[in-house]
């Protein structure tokens, strides 16, 4: 399979395990078996599926061949190049490559100018009007080419104005961007550019993240702050002829490796392997000389050599076009393609089948306790009734005192629940007071304060490590109280399963963990970037105030709403089961009351009432069996093997029983 047909397959197995959830979902709001809290959940799930998306990211120093093995990998069936790939710089600026459903084909670029804001690439993709926009002929190559080349676009400048958009300037050209003779610099035209257009990869959720050099790159903290980390593949190029020079080393510690070791997903490009081909050598000498290269290079970058893949992205992409078979496979671009589709797809697809399984698990799960818990009623009221059977009116009033009784002790436990739903409430409150956003604002506020207040760069190194110590302590006091939370609601689970016979599991734990090691993250790529001597030292004030807002504040905030809506989203799924069952609990009390008072007041209606209790029972029964057919088809669709596809409908059977 072509990487394209992989991508395609992932795509209808996202879809078709989106139709079963779907399906799962109808099936609950028809049935008056769901509530609203699991509905959300189930459409959060439906959203995640349709959202889904994969970044592959491609880094390198200029004249690496970055763009034009992007050009071989994912558009060569439009026969002819469409990122711009030529000598020199060609991707000035940060490109991403994407497509969704409703989107049109455009270009939308973000002028450089905008560096001189607060503001990130990620919140002005919330403002169109600062973004200029360009319509892609999608079906034309010329024209893609023509438009597509604006990324490489330039301005130049005065030095003053490349520093206060974030670029270094060194007149060596060794530390930052050199100035011509007449003291200017050159700098890109945009500073983020976003390429919309129908693709068979764009279409199925890729997203192709295109970066430029080591220079441009350093200029712009959020793409390596969040863009690249984030990315799901990151390919870093090299030039065969040239093997790791000192920039090359600088981009993949700084920006590909940073602290975090070796991290599944990063693959080592080592390309233009055609240079090699010089008609004089046998291919057993040639390939000597590959392999002794890709020895050098991964033990320059410490890397496996199996993560470093030699190939030709020109050769490739001639080859493809011209469906030269030979010259494809010599250019060796098939094994990378083959790789990057074993790295990327089946732990995205793990993650994805993880997610969605331990939402509709628990949902059907709750769903098929509560057809149980209504089964059990039905049943206990269809033996009273039969029991019934030829009694006097005396036994028949003393089934009403009985079941008012239990009304009366069932209201009286609802008083110590009503108290536990206020007592967390209050921790609810208090939770979110430490990881609400209100919070996190508070504490950027206060670091903004402390750091323009600051007379030395001592003040400001312990503003902005104040800033992260202040968030770790709103963690701390969190894992508290959700410890709080937990330890009270799994008591009140045990009370009424016990005195009221409820069937509950215990609830389900939350933690942290995640947002702390995303901080975690931050807090080394701050440290590599804004917190060291020589930026400390020889960045004004003010610029680096907004640097660290703009950047890391920014990347702080997105953690802390990731991390408030999933707490809220878990404070909804541990309270909807309890409030579930007490509801179906009540109703079922009212349900024996009233049918043996109708009863009471005539008796000849005894044999219908016993008659529609049956039908009742059997219309559960199907109601159980079509919940569990929903189950497997979620299964199905997920991929799921033998154990783990334990129908989940006998699971909540045996925890009724």
């Amino acid at each position: 399979m072509t990487l394209v047909d992989q991508f395609s397959a992932y795509g209808r197995w996202r879809s078709d395990v989106a139709e079963a959830v779907g399906r799962l979902r109808a099936w609950l709001s028809n049935n008056d078996v769901g509530d609203a809290q699991g509905d959300m959940r189930l459409q959060y799930a439906l959203d995640r599926l349709r959202d889904d998306t994969l970044t592959v990211a491609f880094v390198a120093e200029f004249s690496r061949g970055k763009s034009e093995l992007i050009n071989a990998v994912f558009f060569a069936d439009y026969g002819s190049r469409i990122l711009p790939s030529s000598a020199g710089r060609t991707t000035m600026c940060p490109t991403e490559l994407k497509w969704r459903a409703g989107d049109r084909p455009e270009i939308r670029l973000l002028p450089i100018a905008t560096r001189a804001t607060q503001a990130s690439v990620s919140e002005l993709k919330r403002f169109p009007e600062t973004w200029e926009v360009a319509a892609l002929p999608a079906d034309s190559a010329a024209g893609l080419q023509q438009a597509l080349a604006r990324v490489s676009e330039t301005l130049r400048v005065d030095q003053e104005t490349a520093r206060s958009y974030g670029f270094r300037v060194d007149p060596s050209g060794t530390e930052g961007l050199r100035p011509d003779a007449d003291g200017l610099v050159e700098i890109p035209s945009w500073r983020h550019a976003v390429i919309q257009f129908p693709h068979p990869l764009l279409e199925q959720g890729l997203v192709v993240l295109d970066t430029p050099g080591l220079n441009a790159i350093g200029a712009e903290p959020e793409l390596t702050l969040s863009l690249l980390p984030n990315a799901h593949a990151v390919l870093f190029i090299l030039a065969a002829d040239t093997g790791v020079t000192q920039s090359d080393l600088a981009v993949w510690r700084e920006y590909v490796q940073a602290g975090r070791g070796r991290q599944k997903g990063r693959l080592v490009v080592l390309n233009k392997i055609d240079g090699l081909w010089d008609g004089l050598r046998e291919d057993r000498q040639i390939d000597a000389e590959i392999d002794r290269q890709v020895a050098s290079v991964a033990s320059t970058l410490e890397v496996d050599r199996a993560c470093v893949f030699p190939v030709s992205a020109q050769k490739g992409l001639v080859g493809r076009i011209n469906r030269d078979a030979a010259l494809l496979e010599r250019s060796r671009l098939p094994e990378l393609e083959r790789a990057l589709a074993q790295e990327l797809l089946p732990t995205k697809q793990e993650i994805v089948r993880d997610s969605i399984y331990g939402e509709t698990e628990e949902l059907v799960a709750q769903a098929g306790a509560l057809l149980q818990a209504r089964l059990a009623g039905l049943r206990e009221q269809l033996q009273e009734l039969t029991d019934l059977r030829g009694k006097n009116q005396s036994v028949i009033e003393y089934m009403m005192r009985k079941i008012r009784a239990e009304k009366e002790e069932f209201e009286q436990g609802l008083q110590k629940y009503y108290a536990v739903r206020s007592v967390f409430t209050n921790l609810t409150n208090n939770l979110l007071a430490h990881l609400g956003l209100d919070a996190l604002r508070n504490e950027t506020r206060r670091t903004r304060e402390a750091m323009l207040e600051s007379s030395f760069s001592k003040g400001l190194k312990d503003a902005m490590e104040g800033f992260f110590a202040r968030l770790r302590d709103n963690f701390k006091q969190s894992n508290q109280e959700i410890a709080e939370i937990t330890a009270m609601l799994e008591a009140m689970y045990k009370r009424f399963a016990v005195e009221h016979g409820l069937k509950l599991s215990a609830p389900e734990a939350f933690s942290t963990l995640r947002y702390e090691r995303e901080l975690d993250r931050l807090e080394q790529a701050f440290n590599r970037q804004l917190n060291n001597t020589l930026v400390l030292v020889t960045t004004e004030k003010h610029a680096l105030t907004q640097k660290f807002f703009e950047t890391v504040a920014m990347q702080a905030r997105r953690t802390f709403e990731l991390a408030n809506r999933d707490v809220e989203q878990w404070l909804r799924a541990v309270m909807s089961p309890l409030e579930t069952q007490v509801r179906e609990y009540q109703l079922q009390l009212k349900r024996r009351l009233e049918s043996v008072k109708r009863i009471h007041q005539a008796t000849d209606t005894l044999e219908d009432r016993v008659e529609e209790l049956k039908q009742a029972e059997a219309q559960l029964l199907r109601q159980l069996d079509e919940l569990a057919e929903l189950a497997d088809g979620i299964r199905c669709a997920l991929d799921l093997p033998g154990d783990r596809g334990r129908p989940v409908v006998e699971q909540a059977a045996e925890r009724a029983a």
